[in-house]
């Protein structure tokens, strides 16, 4: 866990469960160097399912899924948020869109939450995962992989 001391935020945190948790291939070339602090946290309500060489987070009462709390630094914010969008391929309004960004709580290690962006399968999406998907049963998608 990255800690340093508090600073203002001008947005709110991110909740990466996938390839961008630490150790993930894209942690580093998206977040080093780039982030206040890393934490551990889960967001409740929520499954994993397998995608491509990522996974697919979908709403599901009585799930968890697990990863980190991502705070970026101030001075990165803006561009981060808008580069993760990319990779995420999330375009407001697209139907084309693999993921939404949405915010939710979630849960940190000591049981307060914080409200974070996260990005979820797209409806579209949801419902071939629910049919043919293969769900991550304990809800931690592999680091590194």
């Amino acid at each position: 866990m990255i800690v340093t001391e508090q600073q203002p935020r001008p947005g709110l945190p991110f909740f990466v469960y996938g390839t961008l948790r630490p150790g993930g291939r894209h942690h580093d070339r998206y977040l080093r160097g780039r982030v206040h602090t890393e934490e551990p946290a889960h967001l409740r309500d929520a499954v994993l399912y397998e995608g491509p060489g990522y996974p697919y987070a979908v709403e599901e009462p009585g799930g968890v899924v697990h990863g980190e709390l991502v705070t970026p630094l101030p001075s990165a914010y803006d561009a981060l948020l808008a580069e993760l969008d990319l990779l995420e391929e999330y375009v407001p309004g697209d139907p084309g869109a693999l993921y939404e960004r949405v915010a939710r709580d979630v849960v940190r290690a000591d049981g307060g939450t914080a409200r974070a962006w996260v990005y979820l399968a797209a409806p579209r999406v949801v419902d071939r995962l629910r049919t043919d998907g293969a769900r991550v049963p304990d809800g931690v998608w592999p680091v590194g992989r």
